[in-house]
């Protein structure tokens, strides 16, 4: 069973992510209404038609609406996009009961870890609501160019195929195409550390360090990403994917990453918490580290550039000094 067009869609999130999305599913058709935590800024959204904060320069149709008001925003939404921050996520999903969501497809656009529990986001979504309909969605999607037709790749995955076609035909156009996956492990876990990585790849930058660098971290970093996801139960092969290498790629190449920039700052000399206090957006990777390290520690796996990352975000180690023990441990096949 499709989502018709012309349903009602909610996306959970203000941001630059549930803005670029909710333009997405209005240009295919469907009723708009976007959350968020401020009335006063939702307002201004409204007034000014255009997101400022995060989405600058693009223009937002006269019918999408906005409201702080969650039950009114998901009320007989066919689908429900998440797209908060994921240290916000359990706290926004609380404020809604189950039966609220139990006759929408929910969809997580959410990248992360919880730190406390080390759950991925379908885990905590599952932690509250109990069993739904849910799909997630990752990959190379850099919102400032899907929100100006880029052509752009995705994959909607679920452990429920018909639910991944679902958002499938619901998200796929001429500028973004919607790739399907049933790991849903693999393509969560990609999402989420490859902007560990990506914070490693702008430390690299800020430093002045060149091409070879950020190449071997590039594949040092995905061997890391792969060797835990296949722990955790994910296939090889999702992180040679979209959800995987192109998200990876994307992440640390682009001017536009915050968690690559984040990186590049620290690499210049400036402290992790001076960094994150001035900035409007999330630096998922930042709190999704030290979720990475804690999962590599319990299930006793190998991730040396996730450990430096760690000791550098949240150990004040100097960055030049985590090079220096990464390029001296001990030799190695590759």
């Amino acid at each position: 069973m499709s989502i018709e067009k012309g349903a009602k869609v909610a996306v959970i999130g203000d941001g630059g992510w549930g803005t670029t999305l909710a333009l997405l599913l209005h240009s295919k058709g469907y009723k708009v209404s976007v959350w968020g935590p401020f009335a006063d800024y939702l307002k201004l959204l409204d007034k000014k038609r255009e997101n400022p904060k995060f989405l600058p320069g693009v223009k937002i149709p006269k019918d999408i609406s906005f409201s702080a008001d969650i039950q009114e925003v998901i009320s007989a939404a066919a689908l429900i996009v998440l797209a908060v921050p994921s240290h916000f996520l359990r706290g926004v999903l609380s404020t809604i009961k189950k039966e609220e969501v139990s006759g929408s497809v929910i969809l997580s656009a959410v990248k992360g870890i919880e730190n406390d529990t080390l759950m991925r986001m379908s885990e905590l979504i599952r932690d509250v609501w109990g069993e739904v309909k849910l799909a997630v969605l990752s990959g190379p999607t850099i919102s400032y160019e899907v929100a100006r037709a880029i052509p752009t790749t995705s994959v909607a995955s679920s452990e429920d195929i018909r639910v991944a076609r679902e958002v499938q035909d619901v998200l796929i156009s001429e500028s973004f195409r919607v790739y399907t996956s049933s790991d849903v492990v693999g393509v969560e876990l990609g999402g989420a550390l490859k902007n560990v990585i990506a914070i490693a790849c702008g430390i690299s930058d800020g430093l002045e360090f060149g091409v070879n660098t950020k190449a071997a971290i590039l594949t040092r970093g995905l061997v890391e990403i792969t060797r835990l996801g296949k722990i955790l139960g994910a296939k090889a092969e999702t992180f040679a994917g979209l959800s995987g290498l192109g998200d990876l790629v994307t992440t640390c190449i682009s001017t536009h990453g915050r968690n690559r920039w984040v990186g590049e700052q620290i690499g210049q000399g400036k402290k992790p918490k001076d960094i994150l206090a001035r900035m409007e957006m999330v630096a998922e990777g930042v709190k999704t580290t030290k979720s990475a390290l804690m999962l590599a520690k319990k299930h006793n796996v190998e991730m040396p550039i996730t450990a430096q990352v760690y000791a550098v975000l949240y150990e004040d180690k100097e960055p030049k000094i985590a090079v220096s023990q990464l390029m001296l441990r001990g030799k190695k096949a590759e």
